[in-house]
């Protein structure tokens, strides 16, 4: 199969740069392509190409005509639904399952929802008293905030980009996309679907590349980018975060975690194995919500612990594309360096390996592949590496506590804030446990559940900002107040 070309997508062309660098598949490390690297100059004419969009077709438009092309959009993603689905299991190798029910349709149902949002949203309106006894009328509008850049990140790509560039597009805003290195299929597909339905040259924009001296430093620290959006590793957004200082430029951001999730004696167990199960080993552990340190109330501890080696064990790694795969592998080989760090780490720090901790033999080229097998440990302090460092990999540290304040003290004793989970049949308390971790969002008997319409970040180094439903209008659009005098 001839490689493939990844090339920037730029005022509606599809656009090479002389620098490229190659994408491998993460399941056998077979080349897919090379990526074409942008630069300054790429950078630069993507963002004029989106300011000069603002200002012609895509600014002129209604909302009414904006929402009717976003819905397009959905359609012919949906239609094209084959083309995504194959191009983000080439890209991060994960299950063909995982991508057909969850990632790619909520990737285009972005498009549609904050469509919805937009044109339904109201705004307010204030009489106020003058001294004349005529009295004004205020009333506020949104406006777009202008070009928007978009760095998205390798684990959940269309849906984490159309996260973002739906609301944006829906606001009347236009974006310049930087993905992920690891995974640029989908941000290129996106681009022929833009020109299969008619959005205008210049309203959507991919440029391919890395992060420092590369598209993403060039992108952030343009002045012509009004508003950084960005998911990814917290050192990245303190990067990020410095080069929109100068100009003083919004940022909205969603980091990294180390959640938590706790498991009280009266839980149901099946129940909270099941969720646990998905938090701690789904796409590989590759997830931000994910959960690498659980919790378990004392008298439930050994069945708990047991239960989940049993279900660790359960999910059969294999080729995407096979029905039984319940494991992908890790995105890159750098990373597999990384996690498998970790797991030396756990061992090295006395750690009891309840399963794990080491490669799988996969058959064939899959031998080849970024494959770890999916990990628990028990055993180590709070203060071990593996239970507060991040490690974005299929492993989990099992821990038993004796005290609701005890265990909500050890779930808030991280500089990280993202999600929890609380498995409890008591309702009171699971109300009660739930307001006092420090997350953005706390799941109760359930996992990775959510209504878009809901506000969706993280607090303290997890991230800034709320995304979703009415709270994503408040970062790509600015309230502008107009006061009428009567």
């Amino acid at each position: 199969m001839e490689p493939k070309q990844f090339r920037h997508f730029i005022d509606g062309e599809f656009v090479g740069s002389s620098k490229t660098f190659e994408k491998r598949r993460p399941s056998d490390n077979a080349l897919l392509g090379y990526i074409h690297e942008g630069g300054k100059s790429e950078v630069d004419a993507a963002v004029a190409a989106a300011r000069a969009a603002m200002k012609g077709p895509w600014g002129k438009m209604t909302v009414d005509q904006r929402v009717e092309l976003l819905y397009k959009v959905a359609d012919e993603i949906t239609r094209r639904f084959g083309d995504f689905v194959q191009a983000e299991m080439d890209d991060t190798g994960q299950p063909k399952s995982m991508m057909e029910h969850a990632m790619i349709p909520r990737g285009a149902a972005n498009f549609k929802i904050f469509a919805d949002v937009i044109k339904n949203v109201p705004a307010e309106s204030f009489m106020m008293a003058t001294p004349d006894g005529a009295g004004a009328l205020n009333y506020a509008i949104r406006v777009p905030k202008g070009v928007i850049g978009v760095v998205c990140p390798w684990n959940a790509p269309l849906l984490l980009m159309t996260w973002k560039v739906g609301p944006a597009l829906a606001c009347g805003n236009t974006v310049v996309v930087k993905p992920s290195e690891e995974t640029p299929g989908t941000a290129t597909l996106l681009g022929e679907v833009m020109n299969a339905v008619g959005v205008p040259k210049g309203v959507f924009n991919v440029v391919h590349g890395f992060g420092p001296n590369s598209a993403g430093a060039f992108l952030t620290a343009h002045k012509g980018v009004d508003a950084i959006t960005f998911t990814g590793e917290t050192r990245t957004g303190a990067a990020i975060m410095k080069a929109a200082a100068d100009g003083i430029r919004p940022v909205s951001f969603e980091c990294g975690g180390k959640n938590a999730g706790i498991v009280f004696a009266d839980a149901d167990l099946d129940a909270a194995i099941e969720g646990l199960g998905r938090a701690a080993f789904l796409n590989c552990g590759q997830i931000c919500l994910g959960t690498e340190r659980i919790y378990v109330e004392r008298p439930l501890f050994e069945r708990f612990v047991a239960a989940m080696k049993v279900k660790a064990e359960s999910l059969k790694p294999g080729d995407p594309s096979d029905k039984g795969t319940g494991l992908g592998p890790l995105i890159s080989a750098e990373h597999k360096r990384k996690v498998l760090s970790y797991y030396e780490k756990a061992k090295a720090e006395g750690a009891t390996i309840v399963t794990g901790g080491g490669v799988p033999q996969m058959p064939g080229e899959l031998a080849n592949g970024n494959w770890v097998q999916p990990t628990i440990w028990t055993g180590l302090p709070e203060t071990a590496s593996v239970v507060r460092e991040e490690i974005f990999g299929p492993c989990t540290h099992i821990s038993p506590f004796d005290t609701e304040d005890e265990v909500i003290d050890k779930a808030n004793a991280t500089e990280y804030g993202l999600s929890t989970t609380i498995w409890t049949s008591n309702l009171g308390r699971a109300h009660r446990v739930a307001a006092k971790i420090e997350v953005g969002i706390a799941w109760i008997n359930s996992w990775f559940l959510r209504d878009l319409r809901t506000p969706f970040g993280g607090s303290k180094q997890s991230g800034i900002g709320r995304e979703g439903g009415v709270h994503s209008l408040e970062f790509y659009t600015e309230m502008r107040n107009i006061c009428v005098k009567l």
